[in-house]
C-alpha cells in the first residue's frame, strides 16, 4: 500500500528505470500526470509497452483540483503516479508528496533524468548555476516579470541561470465559457525564440541591466534527452531570429 512517484525521464517510454517498470506493472492503478511536462509519445505506446490500459490521465485540473483521488487510494493498494522528467523537480510534485503523507499514505520516489540535470549537456556546469526560472507565456493583459531579480542576482554572482520555458495544455478558452461552453485551446510550447523576446522585453521595462541583449551570451535547448535534441548558443537578439525548432 504505496503511492509511488515514478520518473519517467525525458524522452520516450523506453527511459523509465526497470524498478518503475516492475511498478508500474505491479500498482492497482496508474495516473500519469499531463501537466508540468510531456513526453515525445503519447499514452497509447506507454500502455502497451507497460502491458495495461488502464491510465488515467492527470491534467491540470485533475493534479490541481483532484489530487486525493491519486494519494488517497495508496492508502488501500498500490497507485503509481508517472511524471515526466524526475518527480522532485516540480513544486506541483512535491505539494502532493506532502499531502498524501499527511493524509497517512506511505510514499517512495522513483528517479529519473530531467532537465535540471541534463542541461549540463550543453558543456555549462551544473556546479556554477544558480536559482532556475520559468519563464511563461506573456499575453495582452499579463507579462509579469518576476523571473528578472533573480536572473539578476545569479548574474551578479557569477552564476548560470536554467530558464524553464512554459507550457500550455488543455488551457480552458474563457472566451466560450462565457458562452456556457467548455473548450479547451489547442496546446502551445514556448520556443526558446519566443522566450528570448519576452526576456529582452523584460529586460528594456525593468532596465536593471540583468544581461545585455546584444551582447550576453546564452544558450538554448530543445528536446533535450531525445535524438533530435538541439543546443544553439548566441545572444538574446541572435536566439530571437532562429526557427522556432532550431
Amino acid at each position: 500500500m504505496v503511492l509511488y512517484i515514478i520518473g519517467l525521464g525525458l524522452h520516450d517510454e523506453k527511459d523509465v528505470t526497470v524498478r518503475g517498470l516492475e511498478l508500474i506493472k505491479s500498482s492497482s492503478k496508474v495516473f500519469l500526470e499531463a501537466y508540468t511536462s510531456i513526453l515525445s509519445i503519447g499514452k497509447e505506446r506507454l500502455e502497451a509497452f507497460y502491458g495495461r490500459d488502464d491510465i488515467v490521465v492527470a491534467d491540470r485540473d485533475f493534479v490541481e483540483c483532484h489530487a486525493e483521488e491519486i494519494y488517497l487510494p495508496a492508502k488501500e493498494s498500490d497507485v503509481a503516479f508517472l511524471v515526466v522528467g524526475d518527480p522532485v523537480c516540480a513544486t506541483t510534485h512535491s505539494d502532493i508528496i506532502i499531502r498524501a503523507r499527511e493524509a497517512g499514505a506511505v510514499v517512495e520516489v522513483v528517479h529519473n533524468a530531467s532537465a535540471m540535470g541534463a542541461v549540463g549537456c550543453c558543456g555549462l556546469q551544473l556546479y556554477n548555476f544558480g536559482q532556475t526560472v520559468s519563464i511563461p507565456y506573456f499575453d495582452e493583459n499579463w507579462r509579469p516579470t518576476s523571473f528578472y531579480p533573480k536572473i539578476k542576482y545569479n548574474r551578479r554572482g557569477g552564476l548560470h541561470t536554467l530558464c524553464l520555458l512554459d507550457i500550455k495544455v488543455k488551457e480552458p478558452d474563457f472566451e466560450a465559457m462565457k458562452r456556457g461552453k467548455i473548450v479547451y485551446l489547442p496546446p502551445r510550447f514556448m520556443t526558446v525564440n519566443e522566450a528570448s523576446d519576452q526576456l529582452i522585453e523584460a529586460e528594456e521595462a525593468r532596465a536593471g541591466g540583468a544581461y545585455i541583449p546584444n551582447k550576453t551570451l546564452c544558450v538554448g535547448l530543445a528536446r533535450l534527452g531525445q535524438p533530435d535534441q538541439c543546443i544553439i548558443a548566441g545572444t538574446l537578439e541572435e536566439l530571437k531570429e532562429k526557427e522556432p525548432d532550431f
